[in-house]
């Protein structure tokens, strides 16, 4: 036996016995500063002719929202504002997630940005993105030497 299935062999004694996790920074959803951002989460799906993106964002605002798309990536980004400061040591938990936050997702294909439509219902923000319909072209290059 290697030492690498060691390794495993010890792993698979202990993978069933408790773990007690300990976050340095209990605080780690909350943007400390004006550097820090979240990240969304999204579902992405094929409904036919048109790509759709689906995200959670409640408590964001309709004006604190950005949605960026181009034929092949839409980048999502915004954030959420405290509507009231409370003293971090009040907190007894504190898992949402303030300040600001983007995402970006590269599209399986092509979709028109011109046609796109993106709408905020109760809490749910929903980016519909017809399809362009054009096969990815590729080329092939013929190699040549230079002396």
């Amino acid at each position: 036996m290697d030492e690498n299935d060691n390794i495993f062999v010890e792993l698979s004694k202990v993978k069933n016995e408790p773990v007690e996790i300990k976050m340095e920074n209990e605080n780690y959803l909350t943007s400390k500063n004006d550097e820090e951002e979240g990240t969304l989460t999204v579902d992405v799906y094929d409904d036919g002719d048109k790509l759709i993106i689906q995200s959670t964002v409640a408590g964001v605002d309709e004006n604190d929202l950005v949605v960026d798309i181009n034929p092949g990536e839409v980048t999502i980004k915004g954030e959420r504002k405290r509507n009231k400061k409370i003293d971090e040591s009040k907190y007894l938990y504190q898992e949402l997630f303030w300040g600001k936050f983007s995402r970006s997702i590269i599209l399986p294909e092509e979709v028109d940005p011109e046609e796109a439509t993106a709408t905020l219902s109760k809490g749910i923000l929903t980016i519909q993105m017809p399809k362009l319909h054009r096969a990815r072209k590729s080329k092939q290059l013929k190699v040549k030497v230079s002396e």
